[in-house]
């Protein structure tokens, strides 16, 4: 008797499928919220980026990586064990990005700027920290992109006392374009596989970061980006434009 095996094509084009959309109904959007970051850099501000779960992806292809922009901060929840001598098990439950009072926790571990724009991923947009991270930097007057599944948090309640969610914060919302719950393949006997949130907004980091650099380039500003530091010289050249922001940009762990 042999195996059952999973024939991975239709599960492909889920995945391709949700790609497409992207690219199809998100470039406006994306444009606008090039806009906010590419005038906060001219005026000297910096992309504050933030995201808890599996969303803390988006943040690190928007900050510290090669090809990315260097006046780009990533936010965390793990900061306050990083940056603030925390015990680390205060942090280890999955749940606590539910906490709002961690937004402020970790804000305060940051240097932000009146120029600096918030760029903030959800896929759910409704828990506490991720949605108090928003009304912070909305009450700091600074603007916010979200990055979020708009079918899944307009499926499900806010875990925030006040009831909102992540996109209704938002300047500019970005559709990552996902179903409720992420996963978007279903398997025999109900479960689905497939959760396209992280390649969708790896994908938008990255067409986010190449729509700020041609907007700054249109405007004569060369855009500040990181290089490789495994090759030659790129050690060399980010510090060079590093040192322009000093402790605005936190360095991350290996």
């Amino acid at each position: 008797m042999t195996n059952p095996t999973l024939d991975s094509g239709p599960a492909m084009r889920v995945l391709q499928d949700t790609i497409n959309k992207v690219v199809d109904t998100q470039h406006a959007a994306i444009a606008a919220a090039a806009t906010l970051a590419a005038d906060a850099l001219a005026a000297d501000g910096i992309l504050q980026a933030f995201g808890t779960g599996h969303s803390r992806a988006f943040a690190m292809e928007i900050a510290g990586r090669a090809g990315g922009l260097i006046p780009a901060n990533q936010l965390a929840i793990k900061d306050i064990v990083m940056l603030a001598g925390v015990a680390p098990a205060e942090i280890l439950d999955p749940t606590v990005e539910r906490d709002p009072g961690l937004a402020a926790r970790v804000l305060a571990l940051h240097e932000v700027h009146p120029d600096d724009v918030f760029v903030i991923a959800s896929n759910s947009g409704i828990n506490g920290s991720t949605v108090e991270m928003a009304r912070l930097a909305k009450a700091g007057g600074h603007a916010v992109v979200a990055v979020t599944s708009l079918a899944h948090s307009n499926s499900v309640a806010s875990r925030h006392p006040s009831g909102q969610r992540l996109h209704e914060l938002a300047d500019v919302v970005i559709d990552n374009c996902g179903v409720p719950g992420d996963a978007a393949y279903e398997l025999p006997g109900g479960s689905s596989i497939v959760s396209t949130s992280t390649v969708t907004t790896a994908l938008i980091a990255q067409l986010l970061t190449a729509e700020i650099c041609t907007q700054l380039l249109a405007r004569g500003i060369e855009p500040p980006v990181y290089r490789s530091a495994n090759m030659d010289g790129g050690d060399e050249h980010n510090a060079r434009l590093l040192a322009r922001y000093g402790t605005r940009i936190h360095p991350q762990e290996p």
